[in-house]
């Protein structure tokens, strides 16, 4: 008679042999999807140049890189895992056996699951793209970029929304302005009552609560500095989504500039992210200073302007020139914010040395995950201090 005790360990066993492959030393034989399971793991990470190639034992990078055999294994993988898991096979296969010139080809981009990661190889592929596939990559892409805008646009838009309208108050409004709702329960402390009205009284408006006239103009502005070196991909396809978002928005004037050695521009195509991505040339140097000082030179209302750093801060600039930049842009009233990160990955490597010392400027650095980014952008606009996360609460979230 099978028990509970002989199923679980039956079934650690078989885990156990997909992960280690063959010659593990349990003795389970796979059969049926499991070995079709293990002939898949085996074509990535066991050794034989070919998919298919078994090693004597344990596994190493063996997925071999022709374009038949590779759009295969994609399909099995899919067939077999999570989407979660597949996306994970695809950056091993990419990252560790250098099979990014297959994306180069139409027939292996459809056969693709995409996500953020791919996106970000295929940018850094861009200008190497024939022209044949620059169609189908695109349209990888905005395929990615449709599911982001789905999962951040409206809590984003109606967190900074009610962020705008809470800014916006002010406190000597004129008469026609006046929020008689908020002022009334603010001053409640000031109610008297009046002499011979059997317990009528009033409100002694002390301090008046309004919204200013100019509620329905612009009433911050934005500007986006992303660092597009290799290793920010996810930040720059992040903050390319967030840049529309925040470009439909119209009491926000949103500027978008990316940047390595060179700084661009990229504000008049911010109507669509696509375009914005196929505009960044991921990887090269970084002038951090070069850039700030750009951004500094569009600032004309310091404080109505929040500007957002996105870097890992490896600073190839002149770096004292860069902090006098940040120290100038906070003394003037620009909410300053520096991102290390804007993925879901959260820890990146970055500038330690600088990071402190933006920190020692009140721009505090620390990793922000999409999820959160509206509401450190709500704080940026209502000037209060930023959310910073807690690295034991939210440890893909931490301040770094």
């Amino acid at each position: 008679m099978t028990t509970t005790t002989d199923n679980a360990h039956d079934e650690r066993l078989r885990r156990w042999r997909l992960v280690l492959g063959a010659d593990d030393g349990t003795g389970r034989v796979l059969t049926g999807r499991d070995a079709a399971m293990d002939q898949a793991l085996t074509a990535l990470y066991g050794s034989g140049g070919r998919p298919g190639g078994r090693s004597g034992g344990g596994r190493s990078a063996g997925l071999g890189a022709s374009a038949p055999s590779v759009a295969r294994w994609l399909g099995d993988i899919r067939t077999y895992f999570p989407s979660s898991v597949v996306q994970v096979m695809q950056r091993d296969a990419i990252d560790r056996l250098g099979l990014s010139a297959l994306l180069l080809e139409p027939e292996m981009l459809e056969a693709v699951e995409a996500d953020v990661h791919l996106v970000g190889t295929l940018l850094s592929l861009n200008k190497a793209m024939p022209e044949t596939t620059k169609e189908t990559a695109r349209a990888v892409v905005r395929k990615v970029v449709e599911q982001l805008e789905k999962r951040l646009t409206t809590r984003t838009r109606a967190t900074l929304t009610g962020a705008l309208d809470r800014s916006a108050k002010v406190t000597r409004p004129r008469h026609h302005d006046i929020d008689w709702d908020r002022t009334i329960r603010a001053n409640l402390k000031n109610y008297l009552e009046l002499p011979g009205q059997d317990g009528a009284g009033t409100v002694v408006p002390e301090r008046l609560i309004g919204y200013g006239r100019a509620a329905q103009s612009v009433k911050k502005d934005v500007i986006l500095c992303i660092d597009q070196s290799g290793s920010m991909a996810a930040s720059v396809v992040y903050a390319s989504v967030f840049g529309a978002v925040l470009a439909s928005m119209r009491a926000l004037r949103t500027r978008l500039v990316v940047f390595d050695t060179a700084v661009v521009d990229l504000t008049d195509q911010l109507d669509d992210p696509v375009d914005v991505l196929f505009g960044t040339q991921l990887g090269g140097g970084t002038d951090i200073n070069r850039a700030l000082a750009y951004c500094q030179s569009r600032i004309t209302r310091p404080a109505d302007t929040v500007v957002v750093l996105i870097s890992d801060l490896y600073e190839g600039g002149i770096r004292n020139e860069m902090l006098k930049r940040v120290a100038a842009m906070k003394a003037s009233g620009v909410q300053f914010v520096t991102l290390l990160a804007l993925s879901d990955e959260g820890a990146p490597a970055y500038d330690r040395d600088h990071a402190a010392a933006l920190s020692a400027l009140g721009a505090p650095a620390f990793a922000c995950t999409p999820d959160l980014f509206p509401d450190v952008m709500a704080a940026a606009i209502e000037k209060r201090p930023l959310p910073i996360p807690d690295p034991e609460n939210a440890p893909t979230r931490g301040i770094l």
